[in-house]
């Protein structure tokens, strides 16, 4: 039998320039791994653990303080997550997102993190006889949404990119690829870098207070804020991912040996998780004229070639605009009355020329891209009848009410026929594991399918549900 990936877009190759390492170890990575990609994860990992290991850590001295720890960080986080509350509620402004433009960017900036979502912890696999891991890998399962597509968190980041035309993420600098890069290498080679993997994944699991302040503005802005809710959710302190990930550093410390030294190896993977872009960076990075300026050079490749020459701006044809100065090109869009920067965006010619079925532009920028453009456009402009803050709270309602009430609609007649699809290749695959002579035959063979360049296929999917039944 041969499965299929058939489900969303496998991520494209990328050719990295030199100078971009974590970008190119990312992509190869994303790959059939071959043996130079294993050697290159590697060496990667140790200059990583290098670099990490002159940052502060925060871990307790001794791993029996650690179920204190969590629950100190705990308070700390929801205290300062009900200030925010207050200061929301008394009027206060956004804490993180100016602009819907300024989520878009932020979503678009942490997605080679997202998309390879629990893949640190794949390596675990190999020992799930072991009751030392089992934590770790209920943990690894989850991530994988026990194999529904609904719940898989790499599906459910892939789907919110895609509905806000944000999925031209592959071109970012490198520093966006350094978390992707050492949790790929992580999964290549958990044997040699155990406790590093068990300490990152302690770092990682614990709930941080931007989670709780972007699921929030997320929502107000419109933005469907499931997979960040979702991880509020399971990572909790009591019986989630950030207890599973404590009781992993306890189950697995050396009873005989140096549990000392172990020990500190998992402070330095825990370290880790300071490296490259983190969610806090990206929001502070954000720049709404550089990335509008980039989005015109992008789109100015292939522009400068596809426009008729009896339009004019100081004597220029626009192909000779967007050939030359792309730059100076908006500023004289601007200076002619094209684009009216600080008014309602339909009022500018450009904006009627892209937006619209039947605009002159149709097609040409995605729904990202013209969500940059726009609230360039509208800079301090505000619509009449702003919501007030009882108005989002209301919108945070209905969207939450959304999400959880069943739709009684039939299903399209796509949707059923993936859904036979997708029971078809469940059963062939039950009926190859059900001929397997014992349940390690089985594992072993699910577990190739259960890797990170695999997590949101179909072939995935099923293989996650059925060794999520033989694991439990």
């Amino acid at each position: 039998m041969q499965l299929n990936s058939r489900s969303l877009p496998i991520t494209p190759a990328i050719n990295p320039e030199p100078d971009q390492p974590s970008r190119a170890l990312y992509f190869a990575l994303l790959r059939e791994v071959d043996q130079h990609a294993r050697d290159s994860a590697a060496d990667y990992l140790r200059l990583q653990l290098d670099a990490a290991a002159a940052l502060p850590c925060d871990l307790p001295e001794h791993p029996a303080e650690l179920d204190a720890w969590v629950m100190q960080r705990t308070e700390t986080v929801g205290r300062q997550y009900q200030a925010y509350l207050d200061q929301r509620r008394a009027g206060g402004a956004r804490r993180y997102f100016a602009s819907k433009a300024h989520a878009l960017h932020f979503l678009r900036g942490v997605a080679p993190t997202k998309l390879v979502d629990g893949a640190w912890l794949y390596g675990l696999l190999q020992r799930w006889d072991d009751a030392r891991f089992t934590a770790l890998i209920q943990t690894y399962l989850e991530e994988l949404g026990e194999g529904l597509p609904e719940k898989n968190h790499v599906v459910l980041y892939r789907k919110l990119l895609a509905n806000q035309g944000c999925d031209d993420w592959q071109e970012l600098d490198d520093e966006h690829f350094v978390q992707g890069a050492i949790q790929l290498a992580l999964a290549e080679h958990a044997e040699q870098f155990l406790p590093e993997v068990i300490g990152f994944n302690l770092g990682y699991e614990q709930l941080p207070l931007h989670l709780l302040i972007t699921s929030y503005e997320l929502t107000e802005l419109g933005i469907d804020p499931y997979y960040f809710t979702l991880h509020v959710t399971v990572d909790n302190a009591d019986n989630g991912h950030a207890r599973k990930a404590v009781q992993g550093v306890l189950d697995a410390l050396p009873q005989v040996g140096d549990s000392a030294e172990f020990y500190r190896r998992v402070r330095d993977g825990y370290r880790l998780n300071d490296l490259g872009a983190s969610t806090v960076s990206v929001i502070g990075d954000f720049d709404l004229s550089a990335e509008v300026q980039r989005i015109f050079e992008k789109k100015a490749a292939v522009g400068q070639f596809v426009h008729s020459d009896y339009c004019r701006f100081e004597g220029r044809t626009v192909n000779q605009w967007l050939a030359e100065d792309v730059q100076q090109f908006l500023t004289v869009l601007d200076k002619r009355g094209w684009i009216k920067r600080g008014h309602d965006p339909h009022e500018s010619r450009f904006w009627q020329l892209i937006v619209g079925e039947q605009a002159p532009m149709f097609g040409v920028f995605s729904a990202y891209e013209q969500q940059m453009i726009h609230d360039w456009i509208a800079a301090d402009w505000q619509p009449e009848g702003k919501r007030s803050p009882r108005g989002a709270l209301l919108q945070r309602q209905a969207l939450f009410n959304t999400r959880r009430v069943p739709q009684e609609s039939a299903p399209k007649p796509a949707e059923a026929a993936a859904g036979n699809d997708f029971d078809e290749e469940l059963q062939l695959l039950e009926q190859q594991v059900a001929r397997l002579p014992d349940r390690a035959a089985r594992m072993r063979l699910l577990l190739p399918l259960l890797a990170p360049q695999r997590h949101h296929s179909a072939a995935g999917l099923l293989a996650t549900r059925l060794f999520n039944g033989l694991f439990n």
